[in-house]
């Protein structure tokens, strides 16, 4: 996958792309409803993203509680980390879907407006002398997810690139300057600077012309009915106008990004 934020945040997604298109009776918004429980996928540790652990359960959690309730039911987490999780636990919702019809073109999911904006973000260390994309060259070392559009995108550019598999590790190599650069989602490196307030990282920003390096992230439905995804869609307007997908983002060090 080419235009995967990261492989721990984006691990139920990407798995859930083969999974998907197995057999499964629709829910729909009364059927929901009437059980009084909506079921999201979520990766079991992967903050700031989601986590069945501890006091933070993730902006992506948070964000469907809040969702939930709009809808007046109580969310029920499926905790997966493989293909045959998801599949049996057959949940209805999923966060932060890539808002591309392109991009699910697999996964048959239905999306709901766009609430986010998220992408390959640049960040370096406080005192670098990198200031844009532009000042990468062979001299710079680039932390880059394996097998992402960044890291074919730089390398291209023969730009010095690090391969790593999640972004945590990406960004503690960056704090201790063993790299001199890193692409992840603006989220992990929001979270990270909430945690290392001493020694915070600058982030220099998304790339937005090119379009491989960003990207919008919308609500992710299983087979829902047009009521659902009318009911999700006004949930997350008024969850917006009122600031409380700003709010939950926040709380996490992350500054919300609307979409574009």
């Amino acid at each position: 996958m080419t235009r995967t934020a990261s492989l721990k945040s984006l691990l139920v997604l990407c798995l859930g792309l083969a999974a998907l298109s197995a057999p499964a009776s629709a829910r729909s918004l009364e059927v929901i409803q009437k059980s009084g429980v909506i079921g999201v996928c979520a990766h079991p540790n992967a903050l700031p993203f989601s986590s069945k652990n501890g006091d933070l359960p993730g902006f992506q959690i948070e964000l469907a509680r809040a969702i939930a309730q709009k809808l007046g039911v109580s969310l029920e987490p499926d905790w997966v980390v493989t293909a045959f999780q998801i599949r049996a636990a057959q949940c209805d919702i999923l966060m932060d879907a890539i808002a591309d019809p392109e991009a699910q073109g697999e996964s048959h999911l239905k999306l709901s407006k766009p609430y986010a904006h998220s992408g390959a973000a640049l960040v370096v260390r406080a005192q670098s002398p990198v200031k844009s994309f532009a000042d990468l060259d062979g001299k710079t070392k680039v932390g880059v997810m394996v097998g992402s559009y960044a890291s074919m995108l730089l390398d291209k550019r023969h730009v010095r690139i690090s391969m790593f598999g999640f972004e945590d590790d990406m960004l503690a190599a960056l704090g201790a300057g063993e790299i001199d650069a890193a692409m992840v989602t603006p989220a992990s490196a929001g979270f990270y600077n909430l945690r290392h307030p001493d020694q915070p990282l600058r982030i220099v920003g998304l790339d937005e012309e090119d379009q491989g390096l960003t990207w919008n992230v919308a609500v992710g439905m299983v087979r829902p009915d047009p009521a659902l995804i009318a009911a999700i869609n006004q949930a997350l307007d008024e969850l917006s106008r009122d600031g409380t997908i700003a709010r939950i983002y926040a709380r996490y060090g992350v500054t919300l990004l609307p979409p574009r």
